[in-house]
């Protein structure tokens, strides 16, 4: 290589590494989140995952890299304690200079309390109406509404435990501890559309050079959800009078969104092991009310599946809320979502 080309190389590479240098370090803690993260940095930079694929969010230990992204970031995007109380102290230690944003807490977020009994009663979805006024996005495609972010760059998130307030009336239930709500909020696409927000908001906010391209990233994944919405429809809609079961009760945003209950869980929402009593319930009405799909988790016992389903003409399968066997990026909220219709399906 001639001195000049090689001048001309390193000066190069140094300005890709200024320009890399100059956006912010951002941290996240699932890959679903981690992939509504992507896709509104796309093209700008890439977010760092904390808790690994494959991993159980409830319970996990980071790795000295996961923590050196922590302790380097500028924005930390979680879910929040409700999922990985855990985390809510390392988050403090190590991210103290970091902007931090628990996304479960954002307004616009749809909350539903946690379901305590194994086997879950059938609402009329008609009660869920008031929810509707989240599905209107188009009042976020002006950017003069995204000036009220700023109310999110304080550092509240850091006192979220106080989601840990005990439940009132559930201490009889197989002794659990846990918050107020059902953390499972990213199995809801229209809080996905509402995160895609604040999301290029929090990042426009320390990253003004590369807002136009953050907002116009967050519009496009809100498009592309509103589509996933129609493509995983139109897989249910075949489906709505059968009857499933599932691990732990992590699925009642996704139910929500698409008025396609579950009958029951193994678990509860914190994916604790269920009592013998609640898994001898479990089975006695798998028969009685001709349950059609028991669906396990890739992140849990599979022997239990195997024990409820036993002497049962059920079917089994898994469903998978965080995406363990997908590369994580930008493509793998829409394509876990569908997936998840994709299991039902070929169970039921």
């Amino acid at each position: 290589m001639s001195r000049n080309l090689l001048t001309l190389s390193l000066a190069t590479t140094l300005i890709g590494g200024a320009a890399h240098a100059d956006t912010p370090q951002v941290a996240v803690d699932i890959a679903p989140v981690h992939s509504l993260v992507a896709r509104v940095m796309e093209g700008v930079a890439v977010p760092d995952l904390i808790i690994q694929p494959g991993a159980s969010p409830h319970e996990y230990s980071l790795r000295p890299s996961e923590a050196a992204a922590l302790q380097a970031s500028d924005l930390v995007f979680w879910v929040g304690p409700g999922l990985t109380p855990w985390l809510a102290d390392t988050i403090e230690t190590l991210a103290q200079e970091a902007s931090v944003t628990a996304l479960s807490k954002l307004d616009g977020t749809v909350k539903l309390e946690f379901r305590e009994s194994a086997m879950f009663e059938v609402h009329d979805h008609d009660d869920h109406k008031d929810h509707d006024d989240h599905d209107d996005h188009d009042d976020h495609d002006d950017h003069d509404d995204h000036d009220d972010h700023d109310d999110h760059d304080d550092h509240d998130d850091h006192d979220a435990h106080d989601d840990h307030d005990d439940h009132d009336g559930t201490a009889g239930h197989d002794e659990h501890d846990h918050g107020a709500y059902d953390p499972h909020t990213w199995l809801s696409p229209k809080n996905a559309m509402t995160w895609l927000n604040a999301i290029a908001g929090q990042l426009s906010a320390v990253d003004p050079d590369n807002a136009g391209a953050y907002y116009a990233n967050a519009a496009a994944g809100r498009a592309e959800i509103e589509v996933l919405m129609g493509d995983v429809t139109a897989i249910l809609d075949p489906l709505r009078n059968g009857r499933f079961i599932v691990f732990h009760d992590a699925y009642q945003y996704f139910e929500q969104d698409f008025n396609f209950p579950a009958s029951g869980a193994l678990s509860i929402s914190d994916a604790s092991d269920p009592s013998p009593a609640r898994i001898a319930e479990i089975r006695d009405r798998i028969a009685e009310q001709g349950i059609d799909c028991v669906l396990a988790e890739p992140q849990f016992n599979p022997g239990l599946i195997a024990t409820v389903l036993d002497g049962t003409d059920a079917q089994t399968g898994i469903l998978d809320p965080i995406g363990s066997d997908l590369e994580p990026g930008s493509a793998l909220y829409p394509d876990m979502i569908r997936n998840l219709a994709k299991a039902l399906a070929s169970c039921m």
